[in-house]
């Protein structure tokens, strides 16, 4: 038996109170999974889970070896992190969880060149808008835009970007273009509807209640809205960079919308951060830039 093995897959089992989703994390099997924690407690002679139709139980020595397998493995992941800080090369899987369209455009292509130049690595990169649980789904890291609620996390800011009001020319042509925030009232506006159900715009100081035709709960609908000329839309940089360039968009009161978010990095707490996460983080920020390269020319 491998105990170091079976002692991770039973603290797994027991932190997402799953054999489905613990196998799913340690990427094996249930089988596999579930004979490792049976061997386990063979080897130490006590019944560690107590298992139902329903849900799974710590006994009383479960919850004690829990404990301390827990602080176990942490320590020895914090003893290798501590062993290849700068260090070049990393190993091992590096599990990261990113939002949909802005990992499908910059997240995803740095991921690639960050495996091609360290080819031991295995990546696990999962896309979505949905605000995951690191610790619960096993993540080594996310990146977040925006505000940052979660203090049971450490954030490292690694670019910026900023948020532009912009419609397409014809569509101003056509109503006229505003020159106040106060006359933002008088157009269409396209809203984003996050998890939370805010559609509202925040610029600035100033939080607005639009009307208009298109709601989504994806920012690229609403700049594609916007390029079709069915309203203004308030979008990140990041999704409208191509209207712009190309003059399909054009932005909207530059001088008084100056909202600006915050790109970081999120990941637990830790005494010593693995070498993995830190030297991808080290990655993505110069790649990016700051101000971040998807503005250049787009943003005075």
């Amino acid at each position: 038996m491998n105990q170091l093995a079976a002692m991770e897959a039973f603290v797994r089992v027991a932190e997402l109170g799953s054999y489905t989703k613990a196998a799913e994390q340690l990427g094996l099997s249930r089988t596999q999974l579930s004979k490792l924690v049976m061997q386990l407690e063979e080897h130490l002679k006590v019944r560690l889970l107590q298992r139902t139709t329903r849900r799974l139980h710590l006994t009383e020595a479960g919850e004690r070896y829990l404990a301390r397998a827990q602080g176990i493995l942490q320590e020895l992941e914090e003893a290798q992190a501590e062993l290849h800080q700068g260090s070049s090369q990393v190993t091992g899987r590096l599990r990261i969880n990113g939002p949909m369209s802005f990992g499908l455009r910059y997240l995803s292509p740095l991921v690639a060149q960050f495996m091609a130049q360290h080819p031991e690595l295995e990546v696990r990169l999962d896309l979505t808008d949905r605000r995951v649980d690191l610790l619960e789904e096993g993540y080594d890291l996310a990146i977040r835009i925006g505000n940052l609620p979660d203090s049971s996390l450490v954030a490292r800011q690694l670019t910026r970007c900023r948020m532009l009001l912009v419609a397409a020319p014809a569509y101003l042509a056509a109503k006229g273009e505003p020159k106040s925030l106060d006359d933002l009232l008088h157009h269409q506006g396209l809203r984003y509807r996050g998890s939370g159900g805010n559609v509202q715009w925040q610029l600035g100081e100033r939080t607005l209640t639009m009307a208009g035709p298109l709601e989504s709960n994806n920012g690229q609908v609403l700049s594609d809205g916007a390029e079709a000329g069915l309203g203004l839309a308030f979008q990140p940089s990041f999704l409208v960079e191509d209207g712009l360039r190309a003059g399909r968009l054009q932005v909207v009161l530059a001088d008084q919308v100056t909202t600006s978010l915050g790109v970081y990095g999120i990941f637990p707490v830790r005494r010593h951060l693995p070498a993995k996460v830190s030297l991808f983080l080290d990655f993505l920020a110069q790649a990016w830039g700051d101000p971040p390269y998807w503005e250049k020319d787009i943003v005075s």
